[in-house]
C-alpha cells in the first residue's frame, strides 16, 4: 500500500511542476477527504483518483487518515457484527482468528 503511496505522490510532484506555472488557485482538502478519497479509489482501482488524493495533503497525513479510516472502518463492522475489532480485522486480511 505505501509502495502505492509513494508511487502516487512521485506523480503528484510532477503534475504539481507543471500546474505552478499556470497561476492556478488550488482548493484546500483535510487530511479524512483525502484518506477517503485514496482508500475508495483503491477499493475500485482508480489510479487517477488515487494520484489526486496523494496530492492533496503531505504521504504523512495521507497515511494517518488511511489509518484512522481503517480503524473507524473496523469498530463498526465489530459493531455490527457484534464481533471484537480484533476479530474482524484478521478475518478481513483472511487471517486466522485464533
Amino acid at each position: 500500500m505505501f509502495g502505492g503511496i509513494r508511487e502516487s505522490f512521485t506523480g503528484f510532484l510532477r503534475s504539481w511542476r507543471s500546474e505552478a506555472g499556470a497561476g492556478r488557485e488550488k482548493r484546500t482538502h483535510n487530511l479524512f477527504e483525502a484518506a477517503a478519497v485514496y482508500v475508495s479509489a483503491c477499493a475500485e482501482d482508480d489510479q487517477d483518483r488515487m494520484d489526486e488524493a496523494v496530492g492533496w495533503v503531505s504521504p504523512e497525513a495521507l497515511s494517518f487518515g488511511v489509518n484512522e479510516l481503517a480503524c473507524r472502518a473496523v469498530i463498526a463492522l465489530a459493531r455490527e457484527r457484534d464481533q471484537s475489532p480484533r476479530t474482524v480485522a484478521r478475518e478481513l486480511l483472511g487471517l486466522p482468528t485464533t
